[in-house]
């Protein structure tokens, strides 16, 4: 039988996997949304131009596929999953740290945001969200004489 270190926090953090679970599958539903408790939460830069809003959003190992890009009443929805790899005969984890398991982010986007426009792309691990704003609302500086 072999030795095997034991770790406390890593013990707490599949407590805490289950409990999310346990919510997410029995939670009250508000507005026919579910409730939504993430397991991780991927890191996100968000950028403002004179015509644009830029969001990217670091996913490596993440499947394009399993990515969900919403925008709906002023609210950008960010979901997806990174599938945890299976340990494999012949093949050992020494340390995971990485975390895995599905994850949400929302953020409520300002109004002047042109809703119908908004693209998204995924390249390179990263995902890259364009919110153009609309026509009315990129400010064009106006030169006024005085008399």
């Amino acid at each position: 039988m072999e030795i095997v270190k034991w770790h406390p926090f890593r013990e707490l953090e599949e407590i805490q996997r289950r409990l999310n679970r346990m919510f997410v599958d029995n939670a009250p539903r508000l507005n026919d949304e579910p409730f939504f408790v993430a397991d991780w939460a991927p890191a996100v830069d968000i950028q403002e131009t004179d015509a644009t809003f830029a969001v990217k959003v670091d996913l490596p190992d993440v499947k394009k596929e399993d990515i969900k890009v919403e925008m709906h009443n002023g609210t950008l929805t960010i979901e997806g999953e990174r599938k945890q790899e299976k340990e494999e005969k012949g093949q050992k984890f020494h340390r995971i740290e990485r975390q895995y398991g599905s994850f949400v982010r929302r953020f409520t986007v300002p109004a002047e945001v042109d809703e119908a426009k908004v693209k998204a792309a995924f390249a390179d691990g990263v995902l890259n969200v364009t919110l153009p704003k609309a026509v009315a609302a990129v400010v064009k500086p106006v030169e006024v004489k005085v008399a």
